[in-house]
């Protein structure tokens, strides 16, 4: 409702005034609890929620200034733009699609990475930003993750990659995009080859391709509480299998409990627990 359009009450002068209403962005509903909770208090809290522990979506800039040392970090391969190779086309153009998306976000890919400080530890870091094309791995991010890992093989950094793809490899270029699940993988392995130490973190979401390659392969690997984390998604798997699945199948605390996550770790607590990893685990 506009201004012109807000209806008008009495107040106790009997002057007539027009009703205020609340501005908009203050409050937020949780997806967890369904709570209707207060901006501020979230951001206070990192992005999670006050009443349950939800953890709402950040973007990749905020995962940065949540984890690295203040203005340490220095972003690689910036220049680095995607192609459309197969012309692919649904209801709009690939490129047109990549340019909304670059519009939106204020990324040129779903990836940014570089060489940061951590409570003044120097180190590798990836992450991946799940409000571009839901994070998926098209070329440019296997590229970048790529060159990322070898730059830490190089450097002997440790290597911390944050993921929250839930798209996946990128249908819209095809088996280019599915070759970047090979290719990260190879470098990780040159990396382990190496005595390097990778610290993966899965975050809400980490699925398809990207669940399947780099994110796995973690020397240690975190999660964020009540992540989903898997292959194909829950409704999927379901409808193959054709049975109900197991409660809590494929959260955080569903993956822990089978071995495929070492550690949940709250988002407050994330940088301090990588922190320590690095201590204990770098010489």
């Amino acid at each position: 409702m506009s201004s012109a359009q807000k209806p008008e009450v009495e107040s106790w002068t009997g002057q007539t005034r027009r009703k205020r209403g609340v501005p908009e962005g203050l409050w937020l509903r949780c997806d967890g609890c369904q709570a209707t909770v207060f901006r501020k208090e979230v951001d206070k809290l990192l992005g999670v929620c006050p009443e349950c522990g939800y953890h709402f979506y950040i973007s990749a800039r905020q995962r940065i200034q949540q984890l690295l040392d203040e203005d340490s970090f220095e972003e690689w391969y910036a220049d680095l733009r995607p192609l459309d190779p197969l012309g692919f086309k649904d209801k709009k153009s690939y490129p047109d699609r990549l340019r909304d998306e670059q519009k939106k976000t204020g990324m040129t890919e779903a990836c940014l990475v570089g060489r940061g400080y951590m409570r003044g530890r120097p180190l590798v870091f990836g992450v991946t930003d799940s409000a571009f094309i839901m994070g998926s791995m098209g070329s440019v991010v296997g590229e970048k993750l790529t060159r990322a890992i070898e730059q830490a093989t190089e450097t002997k950094l440790p290597l911390v990659v944050v993921s929250a793809s839930g798209g996946g490899a990128r249908m819209h270029e095809g088996i280019f995009s599915l070759m970047q699940m090979g290719k990260t993988c190879a470098a990780l392995a040159r990396f382990h080859a190496a005595g390097g130490l990778f610290i993966s973190v899965l975050t809400n979401p980490t699925m398809g391709g990207v669940a399947a390659s780099f994110a796995s392969l973690g020397d240690v690997v975190f999660a964020e509480p009540k992540a989903l984390i898997g292959f194909a998604g829950p409704r999927v798997v379901q409808a193959t299998v054709k049975s109900e699945l197991p409660e809590g199948f494929q959260t955080s605390e569903f993956m822990m409990e089978h071995g495929f996550v070492d550690r949940i770790v709250s988002r407050s607590e994330l940088r301090t627990e990588i922190a320590r990893v690095i201590d204990y685990c770098v010489k």
